[in-house]
């Protein structure tokens, strides 16, 4: 077994442990690859969008959540053509009664410490970092499509969407 085999076996898991079923189970709809319309709005009005892919599995022996995030997607990729990829880490901490969400994004040197907690029809996450107040939402979760939005708040601002997902099942988990 070579070194990636051995990170992938020790990092994934083929489910939530039995004790915490309940409290990761709004992640369940989730699990599986997802392909994206990912429109991206900046403050003069403009928006620009392009394509990606998001793929969820159960992660450090079924404690926790992991996704991959990537835009533009690897399969539209031309020569010379960047982009992010970023991953997210989520876990239930029974201590504060919510969910912890660190996102990683590599490409624009983010991290940011989540705190979340289910709502309606998926669940959202809320942060703190450099006087801005992020916001990001999951919504309209179904087994074959999702909604996603990030939410920016400056200090004495009203909220402003950053950008919104389009999401729609690619592969189940």
């Amino acid at each position: 077994m070579d070194v990636m085999e051995r990170i992938a076996a020790v990092f994934t898991a083929p489910g939530p442990r039995p004790e915490l079923a309940g409290r990761l189970a709004v992640f369940e709809p989730l699990i599986g690859s997802w392909d994206l319309v990912v429109h991206n709005y900046a403050e003069d009005g403009t928006v620009r969008t392009v394509d990606g892919e998001w793929h969820f599995g159960w992660a450090l022996d079924g404690r926790a959540l992991a996704d991959v995030w990537i835009s533009p997607a690897r399969a539209s990729r031309g020569d010379g053509v960047d982009g992010e990829w970023g991953m997210s880490l989520r876990f239930y901490d029974e201590k504060i009664d919510a969910f912890r969400s660190t996102w990683l994004g590599p490409g624009n040197g983010w991290v940011i410490p989540f705190l979340g907690k289910p709502t309606e029809d998926g669940f959202e996450i809320e942060a703190d970092t450099d006087g801005v107040r992020r916001r990001w939402i999951f919504s309209e979760l179904t087994a074959t499509s999702f909604s996603w939005r990030a939410e920016e708040t400056l200090p004495d601002e009203d909220p402003f969407v950053r950008q919104r997902f389009e999401a729609t099942r690619a592969i189940s988990g």
